[in-house]
């Protein structure tokens, strides 16, 4: 069921993408005598002279060395998220709890996690949290912050 959301949301993704410009179709070349479905995404970006879109790393490097143009969309997201910087406070609504005892865990709009030291019982709460430290890895951005009483 839930990939079945997932891709309902990324078709619509699409289609919006489709109306706002004139350089985005769907396209159905399929080439028989390659398997991966990488390798296929490539040579359909090196026939059309395109540019590829992808989350996937590994995609983009192999694209990149075969002289395709890439976007990767973690990276524009990346570029595009508000700096968050320890000491700010940032009002965050408490999902779940975290990994580690009287921490809860939710996310700021532009889906970053943000853990929050001695909120656990404020799960299904707003609460205002002060930024402590930010860790940026190749997955993401992960914000751990303390709660402000």
């Amino acid at each position: 069921a839930e990939k079945r959301v997932r891709g309902r949301r990324g078709l619509d993704y699409v289609r919006r993408l489709q109306d706002a410009s004139d350089q985005v179709r769907v396209e159905g070349t399929d080439y028989a005598d390659i398997d991966a479905v990488d390798a296929k995404l490539v040579r359909l970006g090196r026939d059309l002279d395109g540019q590829v879109l992808s989350t996937d790393h590994t995609l983009a490097k192999v694209a990149a060395i075969q002289g395709v143009r890439v976007l990767n969309v973690n990276d524009l997201a990346d570029a595009v998220k508000a700096a968050v910087l320890p000491g700010e406070q940032i009002e965050v609504k408490i999902l779940r709890e975290g990994r580690e005892q009287d921490q809860g865990v939710g996310y700021l709009d532009d889906g970053t996690m943000i853990v929050v030291e001695e909120a656990a019982a404020k799960v299904g709460n707003r609460v205002q949290a002060e930024v402590t430290s930010v860790l940026q890895s190749p997955s993401g951005k992960m914000i751990f912050s303390r709660l402000v009483r």
